[in-house]
């Protein structure tokens, strides 16, 4: 079986940690094990948010007076790589020699007419106050809207993706036996122009370029893993229902009607949706920390054609 598996913040930190070393070695190693003793001989492709990582480079690069602060795509670059390597190295360890694991560094292909370019929505970055907010806003130019999850964080471009520009690579490697980490933080966005492709300045959502990447693998399984148990009705209100199995023109009409926040669950089931209505196979969406029961059907969400 050919699975890709896109992994939610929580793979690498938790909820109150700092971000130091060993609280992201410590996620990332039970992420990894969880992995390897789900799919211990399966086709797997890992993909990864970066949000807080590169948010929190393009804070530091700009607060570093006397340094020229780097371009977003470079800050891409530099949390696939940091992320990317650490999963590598905790995936092999996990699979104790068995299994060999790369990090692919991955461009995703955007249109420069996306209208994200006009209405930046892509959280990145840490929590603010909404005085801190304003003081950073006025400092740096950047755009700050508040959190459904509380606080204020800055706010960037997040184009559609239209192709994964790596995938024929991904395929190859897949085929060899090798478990590839791709398509982190999205992948680097990339238009192309009149002389070749060329960066811009955004950040593309994770699970939708996964989704897109899942279709182009032909994948047999799309797991998304968050924070939350699935995906929710109402959810955190009266009459709360959680979903366990649901159809995709179910779950894309619950998604029209508003019931899944853009900068939360929204893209989730968006990209579960899209997976399934082109490949006529199940996503789930679910906790990392149930991935085995999510297999089993006793947790998380399967999206059903």
């Amino acid at each position: 079986m050919r699975v890709v598996i896109a992994l939610g913040g929580n793979a690498i930190l938790r909820k109150g940690e700092s971000g130091r070393p060993e609280e992201q070695w410590r996620n990332i190693r039970r992420t990894a094990s969880l992995i390897a003793s789900t799919f211990p001989n399966d086709e797997v492709i890992i993909t990864h948010g970066n949000g807080p990582q590169v948010g929190y480079l393009l804070e530091i690069m700009n607060l570093a007076k006397g340094y020229p602060a780097q371009s977003m795509d470079l800050a891409n670059a530099m949390t696939q790589g940091w992320l990317g390597f650490m999963l590598q190295a905790a995936v092999e360890d996990a699979f104790k020699g068995t299994r060999r694991a790369v990090t692919l560094i991955t461009r995703t292909l955007v249109s420069p007419q996306d209208p994200s370019f006009k209405n930046p929505t892509k959280y990145v970055g840490g929590y603010f106050s909404k005085e801190e907010a304003s003081k950073l806003s006025a400092e740096f130019g950047w755009v700050f809207k508040e959190d459904p999850r509380g606080g204020y964080r800055r706010v960037v471009p997040s184009p559609e993706p239209m192709d994964i520009l790596e995938s024929d690579i991904i395929d190859g490697l897949v085929k060899s036996g090798v478990i590839v980490i791709s398509t982190g933080g999205g992948g680097i966005p990339v238009i192309k122009t009149s002389e070749g492709l060329r960066p811009v300045e955004a950040v593309v959502d994770k699970d939708l370029a996964s989704s897109l990447l899942a279709v182009k693998l032909k994948a047999d399984l799309f797991i998304i893993l968050t924070d939350v148990k699935g995906v929710a009705i109402n959810f955190g209100k009266p009459g709360e229902l959680w979903l366990r199995e649901v159809r995709a023109d179910e779950l894309e009409s619950y998604y029209r009607r508003g019931e899944f926040p853009p900068g939360s669950m929204g893209p989730k089931v968006l990209a579960a949706i899209k997976y399934v209505s082109a490949t006529r196979r199940t996503a789930i969406i679910g906790s990392l920390d149930e991935l085995p029961e999510m297999l089993r059907g006793a947790s998380g969400t399967a999206v059903k054609p």
